[in-house]
């Protein structure tokens, strides 16, 4: 049973993980690609503190759609804007700003 070098907790009840999703700042973006398709941009989500391809694989589940992670964003194919505020916010992620 190891303990938390951060927190000082035993590793089942480390809260660092939690802490490190509420302080972030997201930005939720949809930009436009080739042939007038929309793609939805999660950026600010600090990739050393929270695993993106875990949380990508997620939010593609979650939202039935493909998507990718690269240079420290997400990016889920179509306008997802909404949901993923919403299931961002379930998933415990504080401030959440849709640009």
């Amino acid at each position: 049973m190891g303990v938390c070098e951060v927190c000082g907790l035993p590793l089942e009840l480390c809260i660092c993980e939690e802490i490190a999703k509420e302080a972030q700042k997201i930005r939720i973006s949809v930009q436009q690609r080739k042939f007038k398709k929309s793609v939805t941009v999660i950026d600010g989500i600090d990739d050393k503190k929270v695993n993106l391809d875990d949380l990508a694989k997620m939010l593609k589940s979650k939202l039935a759609c493909g998507g990718t992670v690269k240079d420290g964003k997400i990016e889920l194919q179509g306008e997802h804007r909404a949901r993923v505020k919403e299931v961002l916010q379930k998933q415990g992620f504080g401030e959440i700003e849709e640009v």
